[in-house]
């Protein structure tokens, strides 16, 4: 005879309840659930869209889980962001905010991870850097070239001062951006894009997409390389949603777009899932941020994100990872309505109020007959009263 179960605690005999198919009602009579799964005591749930209104809706349904404990990033950290061109917003914005970006060093501007690193776009290339500046790993082809296909070699002095770059970087932002890539056949290296038309050599220079498995192992190969030499320093891994401008594959680039990244991604989450636990790696949902929560983040050409949505997803990694030393950090909530208003979610009469910080025309919008017609008007109501009152508070700490 099966001995009955004694739950120790009201919290297991809520799970055991779950695991039974019941639950108890106020007056401690057995029920029936309508599911007989079990989903486990905490299932996290996909957001239905009233909780992706609020100003904390990144913060909560997406930086979940992701979020370091406490910001690593202060005035003294030396921050080091290359990969695709996603990276280069993220030096570009911090580098606005005063925080120490290679990008901004004098010292390092011969570097490649900081003369074109926003065009490092995959994992084969960027494991390169690493090598190349640490390991003094040669390459015999020609393997880097620059935006007017010039041939950027490998100098010593410029291997010198990348490794005396990364030796000094407290933070390193990596940006992947695409799994689709221009090998030499010869010895399987691969090229940071293609090669110029003149050197082209359709025996030679061949395409394919990587793998799951060869982006996983250059992904890892890299922050190993990075717990080898800087010991110390965080990892901060993203995946950019610049889509492709194009494809070499005989399907669509939308489509390809989709593999490209969808292949990156697992990269990803499987060293993440191997390494996060070190309490140096870690991953920022670039990539989830602009294609989950904003229905229409791009400009006309599909690939450029709206600059409004875009300083959202800076002032959200600044609000995550930095901690300013004066506590002068940007609006989350503004650029949260800014984003929105960009987005489509909100009446772009809207952002003329917020330019001039007008309180009193936000109140007033939440009451016209327009604003039946938002998605979420409710919320959305409450999250300009909210703005309202950020300003007039605002106005009054400058008044006294």
């Amino acid at each position: 005879m099966t001995k009955p179960v004694t739950p120790k605690s009201q919290m297991e005999l809520q799970q055991f309840n779950r695991m039974k198919a019941v639950y108890h009602d106020k007056d401690g009579d057995a029920k029936a659930r309508h599911s007989p799964w079990f989903r486990g005591p905490r299932p996290k749930r996909n957001p239905d869209s009233a909780k992706m209104v609020a100003h904390t809706a990144a913060a909560d349904q997406v930086i979940d889980g992701w979020a370091p404990e406490t910001p690593a990033i202060d005035g003294n950290t030396k921050i080091t962001a290359f990969g695709s061109c996603f990276a280069a917003n993220i030096s570009k914005w911090l580098g606005k905010r005063n925080y120490r970006v290679s990008a901004e060093d004098p010292n390092a501007q011969d570097a490649y991870v900081v003369r074109i690193g926003e065009g490092m776009v995959n994992s084969f290339v960027i494991r390169q850097q690493f090598e190349w500046a640490w390991e003094n790993r040669s390459f015999d082809e020609d393997l880097w070239h620059g935006y007017d296909k010039e041939v950027y070699g490998y100098d010593e002095d410029v291997r010198l001062q990348t490794k005396a770059l990364f030796d000094d970087t407290d933070v390193f932002v990596l940006t992947f951006g695409l799994s689709e890539i221009w090998y030499d056949a010869q010895t399987d290296n691969v090229f940071w894009r293609t090669v110029p038309k003149e050197a082209f050599d359709p025996e030679r220079h061949l395409f394919r997409v990587s793998t799951v498995e060869e982006n996983r192992d250059n992904i890892a190969a890299i922050y190993q390389l990075i717990r080898k030499h800087r010991p110390d320093a965080k990892v901060i891994m993203t995946l950019s949603p610049i889509p492709l401008i194009a494809t070499f594959r005989d399907t669509s680039c939308i489509t390809a777009n989709s593999v490209s990244k969808s292949v990156l991604r697992v990269a990803i989450d499987e060293v993440m899932r191997e390494y996060r636990d070190d309490g140096h790696l870690f991953y920022w949902p670039s990539f989830e941020l602009i294609m989950d929560v904003f229905r229409a983040p791009f400009k006309e050409d599909r690939r450029h994100i709206d600059p409004q949505i875009l300083d959202f997803i800076m002032t959200q990694f600044e609000h995550t990872w930095c901690k300013p030393e004066d506590g002068d950090i940007p609006s989350l909530l503004e650029a949260w309505v800014r984003a929105r208003v960009a987005a489509g979610f909100l009446p772009k009469r809207v952002l003329k109020f917020v330019d001039k910080r007008m309180s009193e025309r936000l109140r007033d919008i939440t009451t016209k007959s327009i604003f039946d017609d938002v998605d979420e008007p409710e919320a959305s109501r409450a999250l300009l009263l909210a703005l309202a009152d950020e300003f007039d508070a605002q106005k009054a700490g400058k008044a006294t």
